[in-house]
């Protein structure tokens, strides 16, 4: 049987956004706390570093410092302070933060979407994906945002799984600390290019580059 690129493309894409949904440092994690020795430990010190709570070594250990890290998240973001991650803590964490298989998918679409624009504008793409998680209307996983059908030209098109360079991962990485140059716009498109009268309904808030962010 033949297969066309697209065919195939969209076969793939299909298959790597379930190994991207389901990678085995995001499954249901067990509580943990201080004496914890484990992969959890390790996803969470990654996810809490990505946050700038959590400064040390990740040693997938549950030491004073991931305690301390804990504590200091569950304040700022209103949970039960007691240093232990339970289920509500993984909740909002996972909400907020990425592992280490969706940062590397998220810089892919940053490279893939954006290289070649100025750096505010590949951190803008990251911002996007991460405020598409956060709303109704979207998947609430990266890899469900990233791989919706048509959400994204470098996907469809296969340029997605090109190597990022240094920048796109930098450029995730601000985002993820925060940084959206986007004031939470959910779509961006480029006006030279862009056929769907559709986009251009949407309430601009600006252009960074080639490219024009929209709520």
């Amino acid at each position: 049987m033949w297969w066309s690129k697209k065919a195939v493309t969209t076969l793939l894409a299909a298959f790597m956004a379930v190994a991207f949904i389901f990678p085995a440092d995001s499954l249901a994690a067990t509580q943990i706390q201080r004496g914890s020795v484990n992969g959890d430990v390790w996803d969470l010190q990654y996810r809490l570093q990505m946050l700038g709570y959590y400064n040390g070594n990740m040693d997938g250990i549950y030491g004073a410092n991931t305690t301390k890290a804990v504590r200091q998240f569950q304040k700022a973001y209103g949970l039960r302070i007691d240093g232990i991650t339970g289920p509500n803590t993984w909740r909002v964490l996972k909400k907020v933060s990425v592992n280490k298989a969706e940062m590397q998918m998220l810089a892919q679409l940053v490279y893939s979407e954006a290289r070649g624009e100025p750096y505010e504008g590949q951190v803008a793409v990251a911002a996007v994906a991460l405020n598409r998680i956060q709303s109704k209307k979207f998947p609430n996983t990266l890899a469900g945002v990233i791989f919706e059908p048509l959400a994204f030209t470098a996907v469809d098109d296969g340029q997605f799984w090109m190597t990022p360079n240094k920048t796109a991962y930098q450029a995730a990485w601000d985002a993820v600390r925060g940084w959206d140059p986007t004031n939470n716009s959910l779509y961006y498109f480029n006006p030279v290019t862009a056929t769907s009268k559709w986009i251009w309904s949407r309430p601009q808030v600006k252009k960074i580059g080639k490219h024009i962010f929209a709520k």
